[in-house]
């Protein structure tokens, strides 16, 4: 039988379509957010299931998670993003014991049980400052695509300090930065930094390896290198970490949550 999750994020719709009984992604699919989310999220559905080489009869039942999860008119229920994100994970990584999810608009860490289930979080999502919007705004801002920030802060001399808690002020920190002769490498290196120190004072100490890195900033290369020097940690990406949050939405469509 083929089970569908669906992931309304705030920058990105992400479908997947599962069979549980050979337990494999049969098709997937990314598209950007807007202001129609329930007509881009049922298009892109559409076209995931025509990838797959089906129809949508032949999909059992759908869950959608995420910020917009309650404009998915067509879904069967929905279920929250940390709990979808944490069955995705523990199906990955069945000995992840901590997850960090970081996304566009917002940032988690989770702290897990030993089967997948979420023993506490806790959540940023009022502050840009320590999300995927703030790499995209000082890629902008130096002139170069996410994809090279990577290659940019790998040669970095040493990371300029970013202090602003705000997005807003830390761009124009940044400005302010690149007028004083600052490096453009020095500069991604510090906000990289930036982003990960927050995750690590969401953690405080109470860190349990293995640590699963998953959200659409796992994708950004240097990121994961990043995150394990501010939480003192090994860090894994996880498989397609874009996706996690519709695979494990997928898996509980698959158990009838």
């Amino acid at each position: 039988m083929i089970f569908a999750g669906i992931d309304a994020g705030s920058r990105t719709i992400k479908v997947l379509l599962l069979d549980d009984e050979a337990s494999q992604v049969v098709a997937s699919g990314v598209c950007d957010q807007g202001v129609r989310q329930a007509e881009l999220a049922d298009a892109l559905f559409a076209d995931v299931v025509k990838k797959a080489g089906i129809s949508r009869k032949d999909v059992s039942r759908i869950v959608a998670t995420g910020y917009g999860r309650d404009n998915i008119d067509f879904a069967d229920t929905t279920i929250t993003e940390i709990t979808c994100h944490a069955c995705g994970v523990h199906h990955l990584m069945p000995d992840a014991m901590t997850v960090v999810d970081i996304g566009g608009q917002d940032s988690k860490l989770l702290r897990l049980e030993p089967d997948g289930r979420v023993r506490d979080f806790v959540m940023n999502d009022r502050c840009a400052a320590g999300t995927g919007r703030f790499l995209e705004v000082v890629a902008t801002k130096i002139g170069i695509q996410l994809a090279d920030l990577g290659k940019v802060a790998a040669k970095a001399q040493k990371a300029a300090s970013i202090s602003s808690m705000c997005v807003v002020f830390a761009e124009s920190e940044i400005i302010g930065l690149l007028a004083s002769g600052e490096t453009p490498e020095n500069i991604v290196a510090g906000v990289q930094g930036s982003i990960t120190s927050r995750i690590a004072s969401m953690a405080g100490r109470n860190i349990t390896e293995p640590v699963a890195f998953t959200g659409g900033v796992a994708l950004v290369p240097g990121m994961d290198r990043a995150l394990m020097s501010a939480l003192g940690r090994k860090v894994k990406v996880c498989s397609k970490p874009q996706l996690t949050g519709a695979l494990g939405a997928a898996l509980l469509a698959a158990r009838g949550d």
